[in-house]
């Protein structure tokens, strides 16, 4: 067993060292809102690179609706619609996919610990009728599952989305539970962050954590963005529900670019990418609906890596297309 552990990492390793992918580099049109000068300064630094809708075995991507960037290990990981993670090397290079052999059979979000364990949010499966958190070992072998209890409502809890912070405490969302549970990396159950607006408890689809670790999380239904400090303190929120330039319809996701504190947050229903600063002001957006580079059909995920590039999930269209951003 441990000698099967360590040939994974080793082989992790080399794959992350032989296989270099090239880059190409394409500039695509943004959408601005009149009278932005600003946007369109920025809107001009946002370049198409590449895209990615092959599997390790040269497989069409079904449908990819989750990517993680694991800026701690320079690695991507993506979930697709064949209920597999996919994990990528930082240039984009397949580097081994987990299924039903791993013990991922019906996976919905996932994140990863400074010192490289996996956490897979999964619902119930014909082998395990229970929703569940899988724990992965650094070399990706699975070590427990999480069953989460000590509330109300936790038998039908279904983890969607999760987060981990500097304590090792894990955030995790639910798209049909109000609020978010904070447990310790056991699952032991800690608090509960749940915010109202007029006297309703918020859906959270989404839920991520930035290096200085303040705490983002997105409701779809109030096309909002909530922000909390690392002691779980009200920071902000921005966004504004709408169909039009600088309004959110059905942000599913957002990502924070460390260098500059810029959000990307993923529409669902414009098939943009719409981008805030750090005071949470709009200052441009990108795509809208099409086929081509540079446009989404329903994306549905996104995350910002190490350099700044973003990764989207541009579910429709059976891919994940990565921007860079200067």
């Amino acid at each position: 067993m441990m000698k099967n552990q360590e040939d994974n990492c080793v082989n992790r390793a080399r794959n992350k060292v032989f296989f270099i992918a090239l880059f190409l580099l394409v500039m695509v049109s943004a959408s601005f809102s009149p009278g932005q000068i600003e946007a369109q300064q920025l809107g001009a630094v946002i370049t198409f690179q590449e895209t990615i809708s092959t599997d390790e075995e040269g497989g069409k991507l079904i449908f990819p609706s989750f990517v993680f960037a694991d800026v701690f290990h320079n690695e991507v990981y993506l979930i697709d619609g064949r209920s597999r993670i996919i994990v990528f090397t930082s240039d984009f290079f397949p580097l081994l996919t987990m299924d039903k052999r791993s013990g991922i059979e019906t996976p919905q979000g996932l994140t990863v610990a400074p010192g490289g364990r996996l956490y897979v949010a999964q619902s119930v499966s014909k082998s395990n009728p229970r929703n569940r958190i899988s724990v992965y070992s650094a070399c990706l072998k699975w070590e427990r599952d999480i069953y989460l209890s000590g509330f109300e409502g936790a038998d039908s809890f279904v983890p969607y989305r999760l987060a981990i912070d500097k304590k090792g405490n894990l955030y995790v969302t639910s798209s049909s539970s109000a609020g978010v549970l904070v447990t310790d990396g056991n699952g032991r159950l800690l608090y509960k962050l749940s915010p109202e607006e007029d006297g309703r408890k918020i859906i959270f689809t989404y839920v991520t954590i930035d290096q200085e670790g303040r705490i983002y999380l997105v409701s779809e239904e109030e096309g909002r963005i909530y922000v909390y400090d690392e002691n779980n303190k009200p920071v902000m929120k921005f966004g504004e529900k709408g169909g039009s330039s600088g309004k959110l319809s059905r942000p599913r996701a957002v990502g924070v670019d460390h260098r500059n504190g810029r959000m990307y947050v993923v529409d669902y229903m414009r098939h943009t990418i719409t981008v805030f600063n750090r005071e949470g002001d709009f200052i441009f957006e990108f795509g809208g609906l099409g086929w081509g580079e540079g446009w989404f059909q329903h994306p549905i995920d996104l995350d910002i890596d190490n350099e700044g590039r973003i990764i989207v999930a541009d579910t429709f269209n059976q891919r994940v297309q990565v921007f860079n951003s200067w």
